[in-house]
């Protein structure tokens, strides 16, 4: 198998000082790093039970410049990342980062939705050689990986719209939540036999529309204490999730917010 359109496929985290952030989730979430050997920049790589699950780049004094902070990013894979960034553009989004091709890695481009939710898009040279990321968890839960992908947008509505014409995506299923309104799951086409994530609107104290990552951890309790030993900070949860697990929101050391999920 392979990656099809509209999969996600890769999760980077910017941060200021990539040395200091390491152990910290290197502890947490069992990852190992190691260099990218990228011959331009300072890019380092992280593994979980063996297969990549996701980068780490510093960030620069230019980014910081134009506004970016401490962030979690998720990559989708597309069919053309050209074609798709034309199409996110027309329907109200914004290109950040124009397409472009980093060698024996693929073409990429950094897009936001209407609301502003920043997203990677790209054509991986790994799928085009028939090989399937499992940066994301599709089938069973993995320790380490990424176990949910989560929307917070200013219009709901006008998100579920977007990602379904540029990516394919479909709702599979709503929760109410009451005075916080709709919670729409979805999944990556209507042949699709896993959800991928959730989409909500985001509470008024939250200032922008943003993406949110789950990655699995095996005890949440012991993750939760962790975080409060290690410098970062809770924002939310544990809470408990459908299907008995719990999941948290978290600040890490350096400012970038990140979630987890996993049993008690």
């Amino acid at each position: 198998m392979t990656d099809r359109h509209g999969d996600f496929i890769w999760y980077e985290l910017i941060v200021k000082d990539v040395s200091a952030v390491q152990p910290f989730y290197g502890e947490l979430l069992g990852w190992t790093f190691k260099d990218s050997g990228h011959p331009e920049m300072e890019y380092h790589v992280f593994s979980a039970d063996g297969p990549e699950v996701g980068g780490l780049m510093a960030l620069t004094e230019d980014m910081e410049k134009n506004g970016a902070q401490p962030l979690w990013a998720g990559y989708v894979h597309v069919d053309d990342v050209d074609a798709t960034a034309d199409m996110a553009k027309k329907a109200g989004g914004q290109i950040l980062m124009p397409p472009q091709d980093i060698p024996n890695v693929g073409r990429i481009a950094f897009i936001t939705d209407p609301q502003g939710a920043p997203l990677y898009i790209m054509r991986s040279s790994s799928a085009d050689a028939g090989q399937q990321s499992e940066s994301f968890a599709h089938s069973q839960p993995r320790n380490g990986h990424c176990a949910w992908n989560e929307l917070f947008t200013s219009d709901l509505e006008s998100a579920k719209s977007f990602y379904k014409d540029i990516f394919g995506w479909v709702q599979a299923e709503s929760m109410d939540m009451g005075p916080m309104g709709e919670y729409a799951m979805f999944k990556n086409g209507e042949d699709s036999e896993f959800m991928t994530g959730g989409m909500m609107k985001k509470p008024a104290e939250m200032p922008v529309s943003l993406w949110g990552y789950y990655f699995r951890v095996p005890s949440i309790d012991k993750a939760l204490a962790y975080i409060k030993e290690n410098g970062g900070q809770i924002i939310n949860g544990p809470m408990e999730i459908p299907g008995g697990e719990f999941a948290l929101n978290a600040v890490d050391p350096q400012g970038a917010a990140f979630a987890l999920v996993g049993k008690q």
